[in-house]
């Protein structure tokens, strides 16, 4: 199955451009022309990446995303933009999107954002709809996380990780596997980004953080998910 592409975006030359761009890259793409109904759209799960544009009639880019992650949708999101400043684009990673693109831009560069991010984002299970441990339940299909039936705001790459660790459940998994599957990034690159979205996973999902019952460390080894 075609990825599938929700582009929520005002500018009709542009969404027919890029409609047409990304159709005959093999994308299954859909539109629409305001944040309420780009909201409602994404909110349905049932798209493995949005396009969303910051100024938007009737709700911005920026609450778009906030909503979506504030109702524990996951899906990737690339915030594509004409605003250009430092500050626009913190805000738009602290709502929860995933990559940030600046108007005028590079098909090129957007095509390569795209793929790098459907590609660092869990497949789609189609033989397993959810996965629960504990109190906690993952909708594949939809992207959502819920404990005790309310939804957890993850951020795509909290979920993306959780996704991985339960698709290896019971192996123990180097931080340099996780950096290099996860995030894309080089194995030879120092960062402590995975062992701070365990803490922000272990915060959201386990009963007591500091003594967690699935996402455990392995002190000199990595990580590992047990359940």
């Amino acid at each position: 199955m075609n990825p599938r592409i929700l582009l929520v975006e005002d500018e009709a030359g542009l969404v027919l451009t890029l409609t047409d761009r990304l159709q005959n890259e093999g994308y299954a793409v859909e539109s629409c022309g305001d944040g309420d109904t780009g909201l409602e759209l994404a909110g349905n799960g049932n798209y493995d990446l949005v396009i969303l544009d910051v100024m938007l009639p009737r709700r911005s880019g920026f609450d778009v995303c906030r909503k979506l992650r504030q109702q524990g949708i996951s899906i990737p999101i690339l915030i594509l933009t004409a605003r250009g400043d430092v500050v626009d684009k913190v805000v738009g990673l602290q709502t929860g999107a995933d990559d940030y693109l600046t108007k005028p831009f590079d098909m090129m560069e957007l095509l390569a954002r795209i793929e790098a991010l459907l590609r660092r984002a869990p497949l789609r299970r189609a033989q397993t709809a959810a996965y629960s441990f504990g109190d906690v339940t993952i909708d594949f299909k939809k992207c959502v996380v819920t404990r005790e039936g309310q939804p957890v705001p993850l951020s795509a790459r909290e979920y993306q990780l959780l996704c991985y660790l339960i698709d290896h459940r019971g192996e123990t998994i180097p931080r340099e596997q996780l950096l290099s599957d996860v995030w894309g990034y080089q194995s030879s690159v120092s960062t402590r980004t995975v062992d701070v979205h365990m803490v922000w996973l272990r915060q959201k999902l386990e009963e007591n953080p500091r003594l967690p019952q699935y996402l455990l460390t392995v002190r000199g080894l990595g990580y590992r998910f047990a359940a």
